[in-house]
């Protein structure tokens, strides 16, 4: 997500993942950087780069509330009755788009929504074990133009060019990040405050939300959080207070298990909208060009209730996101509208789109089949 901002300055971090559709051939990558309206979309939507406050905190306080509501009814329901399920089931729709508001954080104007911050923090990124520091800056270089599809982007995986085994990989891997998480903040922060290097380790490779197993973050990769390690401190005293008392028996250990099932299947979601995220066709070493980067993203427009469901908070709008990263997620849907049907010619643009995510990843599934061959 992105936090809007008020002016446009998307300069070269597209995030694209569409084969084309069949209107023209794919172009190139000059070619495309020579023929993409850039400056005609810009115009078409320079009125959408404010964000709206109110949508921001009642969209989010909303699905928060929801979510801790149905985890709690989910808790003191019997097991695996039609009212436990049905509680998890909402619990983990409503917690995830919670939490992708992490996604517009990262994208905050410096020194904007610092209130909206601390609350998401407070009641949702820290008791989830994912605060907001461990996004800000990582991803923001994702968006940098010299930086997006290369080695030293920790949210671009080639899959398009390796076997699909790793991206069946990657969605296996969701089922045991919740534990991860537990051992990163519960274990690892304090024993990094006794030893010096692993304080470094933890840093470079147990802090980041990336896809990238082999990613580092830089020592100076933070954008907002210059607090994080108080962030940090704040998680690992939770996850203390919360084993403690299920120790103790003051919370029953169902809660636990229940919060391991439900993050599971939040990430599982995640893994999914991320392979329909990019098309994934760099290797590594090629620098894209704008226009490259924005045709190696994807667009699924799809339904507003379903589609909304595993790519919430504006990420069905996943290469219009990369064309306007201060857009906020609000106003995607009207931009993607205007640049379809405003354009003097949107087929590049079209290029991006998919009719839905089994759409999307079985077109990268395939390709990754064919490379592969």
């Amino acid at each position: 997500m992105q936090q809007p901002q008020s002016q446009i300055h998307e300069s070269p971090d597209p995030d694209n993942d569409t084969p084309a559709t069949g209107q023209k051939q794919k172009m190139t990558g000059a070619t495309a950087a020579r023929e993409f309206p850039l400056r005609e979309a810009h115009e078409l939507v320079r009125d959408l780069m404010t964000p709206n406050p109110w949508i921001y905190w009642l969209d989010f306080l909303f699905h928060i509330t929801l979510g801790w509501a149905a985890f709690a009814t989910a808790l003191y329901t019997p097991l695996f009755s039609v009212w436990q399920i049905l509680a998890c089931v909402i619990a983990t729709f409503a917690l995830y788009r919670a939490v992708i508001f992490i996604h517009e954080l990262a994208h905050l104007k410096k020194g904007t929504f610092q209130t909206f911050r601390l609350v998401w923090n407070l009641i949702c990124g820290i008791p989830l074990l994912i605060p907001s520091f461990t996004y800000d800056g990582v991803h923001n270089d994702h968006h940098k133009p010299d930086v997006y599809g290369t080695s030293k982007d920790g949210e671009y995986v080639p899959f398009a060019t390796r076997k699909p085994a790793e991206m069946i990989s990657y969605v296996l891997l969701s089922f045991a990040l919740p534990l991860a998480f537990i051992g990163r903040f519960l274990l690892l922060t304090p024993l990094s405050y006794l030893i010096p290097p692993l304080r470094k380790f933890v840093w470079e490779r147990a802090s980041s939300l990336t896809i990238d197993m082999n990613y580092k973050r830089a020592e100076n990769a933070i954008r907002n959080d210059k607090n994080w390690r108080l962030q940090e401190f704040a998680t690992f005293l939770f996850a203390a207070i919360i084993v403690t008392c299920i120790a103790l028996d003051i919370l029953p250990y169902r809660a636990l298990i229940l919060w391991y099932v439900i993050g599971m299947f939040i990430f599982f979601l995640n893994s999914l909208r991320t392979l329909a995220a990019h098309a994934y066709r760099n290797p590594g070493e090629h620098k894209m060009e704008f226009a490259e980067q924005y045709l190696d993203s994807i667009n699924v427009p799809g339904n507003l209730f379903i589609t909304g469901l595993w790519a919430p908070v504006g990420l069905r709008y996943h290469a219009t996101h990369h064309l306007f990263m201060s857009m906020p997620y609000h106003n995607l849907g009207k931009a993607q509208r205007r640049l379809v049907n405003g354009l003097s010619d949107n087929t590049l643009y079209l290029q991006t789109l998919r009719k839905g995510l089994w759409d999307a990843l079985r077109r990268i599934w395939s390709e990754a089949s064919a490379a592969t061959r």
